[in-house]
């Protein structure tokens, strides 16, 4: 039976942000299904302007998820009874707008969506304009500290390291996203109002995983 050796590495990149994600998003209601639809339409038209009047493209506002949903509410009556009573037609309309890190276009960018007539929800996060690379980087490195254990622990062992028999890694998704939090109340970003974008650096972007190596020992 051959002898193996199986070691966990574990990979770990710190990355500078250099793109900026602004989720936003908008909800309308109404008990009819039409006039809830175009009431959907009034806003992301209101947003697509907003954003257009700032210097991006229409295809830049991109579309994340987009749900129709019937909406009920429990009344009760005198005697206590509850009724569940029809409340409405609900879109929710979740988007995204992704640019490259500029503290000015940010701030630019988030007053005009604040003075916007469809008054969306939003958030704000720090992410790097290449993932693809922080990923390769990132096995790199697991197969880098995989291979340093494994040669260790033979040194100690007085055993040779022999060849590599299997890699098995988790192809899941990597949360690629800086930690530092970025908001403004609405009522600090009036419409019409010059951006003033104050110099912020972002928190370099931590990542971190693991994949299991098997070596034989000679």
């Amino acid at each position: 039976m051959a002898r193996i050796i199986t070691v966990k590495g574990t990979g770990k990149v710190s990355a500078r942000p250099d793109y900026v994600v602004i989720s936003m998003s908008l909800k309308s209601q109404d008990k009819n299904y039409d006039r809830a639809m175009d009431l959907a339409s009034q806003h992301i038209q209101h947003l697509t302007e907003t954003i257009c009047a700032i210097g991006f493209q229409k295809s830049d506002l991109k579309t994340s998820n987009f749900n129709v949903r019937t909406d009920y509410k429990n009344v009760r009556d005198r005697a206590g009874n509850s009724t569940r009573t029809f409340n409405g037609y609900v879109v929710d309309h979740d988007l995204k707008l992704e640019f490259d890190f500029d503290t000015k276009r940010l701030s630019q960018a988030l007053s005009a969506i604040a003075g916007c007539l469809s008054n969306p929800d939003l958030s704000i996060r720090f992410t790097v304009k290449d993932e693809t690379a922080v990923n390769e980087e990132m096995l790199r490195s697991a197969a880098i500290n995989a291979k340093r254990k494994a040669e260790i622990l033979c040194e100690a062992s007085g055993v040779k390291l022999g060849q590599l028999l299997n890699i098995d890694y988790n192809w899941g998704e990597l949360d690629i996203y800086s930690h530092t939090g970025y908001m403004v109340a609405e009522e600090c970003m009036p419409y019409g109002a010059a951006p003033r974008g104050i110099d912020i650096e972002p928190d370099d972007i931590d990542v971190s995983d693991t994949a299991t190596f098997v070596w034989e020992i000679q």
